[in-house]
């Protein structure tokens, strides 16, 4: 460990020939959409609001708040619509009391399987390991820093992503003073300012480069969404790109050109590392945008999101656009969880559980109407306990969707073919028909046309008012009587 240098790694890479142009046709390249990615983000619906509620109400000395006051800071605690509508959404989370039996404004406090997790998680962030975790992570994202400083308000706004608790900056920076320090700022919003004091090479060590010792490597991991189409310019762009040096995005690399196929890989390595170091391996894009235009790298950072779609992903759900970290997610799921990760799907779960409930309960009551009707089985209520069981682990959403989806285009496949088998059938029932209408009019196939085929067959379905039955015989008894008339006795 020692004091900050003043340019570190300026001449390490100044051999770099910039001959390279960045890749023009980037209207060739087609996003497309991830379901797995989209169904990662999608979780966590509504669970920044509600943890941001529950932080509010924990801090009160009574555990619970007025409803009026929750309503006056919806836009802090970026809650999506009116708060008495978000609170009886989740009444697993919540709930509502009017205190001494007054008929006065409801009341919120925190159902008791919420305290629990709250009482977990406070665990989580009091340990002596999590403190060293978030230390190091603060320092990371300091060095990557050229001048070594970062805002405060810019770190509050990085607060979910890097995984902080409410009072780092009271409880955690002090305690590792030989690694950074508060100092008031200048510039900048003219607010206080988290100063680098001393550079550690250990830490210095990116994502990439602990992952090229182990596997040999050090390429970036592509994973293309199922659907990609990569036109042949592109894939030569890409393995040539990948064939370039590798950049250390803790080396000062400002002396690269900026529109050159080097200076673009050594961008996407930073953005690579700042998800790296984010606790759920993506972030919102204009929270990363906001870090790159403090680092001077905004515009890098929207033409890397552009160029490279087999390394981030950007996810348009929840009405926001995320930057995910490909490599880091399988099926949807985290490869790696981390423990306040862990902690956030059991809020989510919890969120959803209430629902799940509900839904339980209006299957049992189908089951049990279906019985007395005499058509149910008790094989009913099994299938809802399953269903429970399915619930309980998230890992298993994504599949469940999968399967739904295929079971789905099964049914339109199934579909379609017995359509067409029943047109080939009335095909060739018409053509029996046009046949016999054929053989009817005496052999003519004028009078069995298609056109006229309905109305052919409609007039062979009745007897015509013209020629009666009666009339058929008396023309017969007529005609015999002169062939008796004729022959001679």
């Amino acid at each position: 460990m020692h004091f900050l240098p003043l340019l570190r790694g300026h001449h390490h890479h100044l051999f770099f020939q910039q001959r390279r142009a960045l890749y023009d046709s980037v209207a060739s390249i087609k996003c497309v959409r991830d379901r797995g990615l989209d169904h990662a983000v999608e979780r966590e619906r509504h669970l920044k609001p509600v943890i941001n509620l529950k932080n509010l109400i924990i801090s009160e000395p009574s555990k619970s708040l007025p409803l009026s006051i929750i309503a006056q800071s919806e836009e802090a605690l970026q809650i999506p619509f009116r708060s008495i509508e978000f609170i009886r959404k989740y009444p697993s989370i919540f709930q509502e009391f009017h205190p001494g039996n007054l008929n006065i404004h409801p009341h919120i406090k925190l159902t008791p399987a919420t305290l629990a997790l709250n009482s977990e998680e406070n665990l989580l962030y009091q340990s002596v390991n999590y403190k060293q975790e978030i230390a190091g992570r603060l320092l990371k994202l300091l060095m990557l820093c050229r001048v070594y400083k970062l805002p405060i308000s810019l770190l509050e706004r990085l607060k979910w992503e890097l995984g902080l608790p409410g009072d780092y900056e009271k409880f955690v920076i002090p305690e590792f003073p030989d690694y950074f320090r508060v100092i008031s700022g200048n510039s900048f919003e003219n607010g206080k300012m988290l100063e680098l004091v001393c550079w550690n090479d250990k830490l210095a060590v990116s994502e990439m480069e602990r992952k090229a010792v182990k596997n040999g490597k050090n390429e970036f991991c592509l994973k293309h969404s199922n659907g990609f189409e990569m036109d042949k310019k592109y894939k030569k762009w890409v393995d040539e790109w990948q064939k370039l040096p590798y950049v250390s995005p803790y080396e000062n690399a400002m002396h690269l050109v900026a529109k050159s196929d080097e200076a673009d890989k050594w961008a996407v390595a930073v953005l690579h590392e700042v998800l790296s170091l984010f606790v759920g391996k993506k972030a919102e894009k204009e929270n990363l945008l906001y870090l790159g235009e403090f680092l001077g790298l905004r515009s890098r950072f929207k033409s890397t999101l552009l160029h490279h779609p087999g390394i981030f992903y950007v996810s348009s759900k929840i009405r926001t656009h995320t930057v995910v970290l490909k490599e880091a997610y399988k099926r949807g799921m985290l490869i790696e969880r981390h423990p306040l990760m862990q902690l956030r799907f059991k809020y989510a779960h919890l969120m959803n559980a209430m629902k799940e409930e509900n839904k339980t309960k209006i299957d049992q009551q189908k089951t049990g109407s279906d019985l007395k009707s005499g058509e149910g089985e008790v094989e009913g209520d099994e299938s809802g306990e399953e269903e429970n069981e399915e619930i309980c682990d998230l890992s298993d959403d994504y599949e469940e969707e999968e399967e739904e989806e295929e079971a789905e285009s099964a049914n339109k496949r199934g579909r379609s073919s017995r359509m067409a088998a029943k047109f080939g059938e009335d095909n060739g029932k018409r053509g029996v028909v046009r046949r016999l209408d054929g053989r009817n009019s005496g052999g003519t196939v004028g009078r069995s046309s298609t056109r006229f085929s309905g109305r052919t067959n409609n007039r062979d379905d009745r007897v015509s008012p013209r020629r009666s039955p009666k009339r058929l015989d008396l023309s017969g008894n007529r005609a015999r009587s002169k062939r008796e008339r004729r022959t001679p006795t």
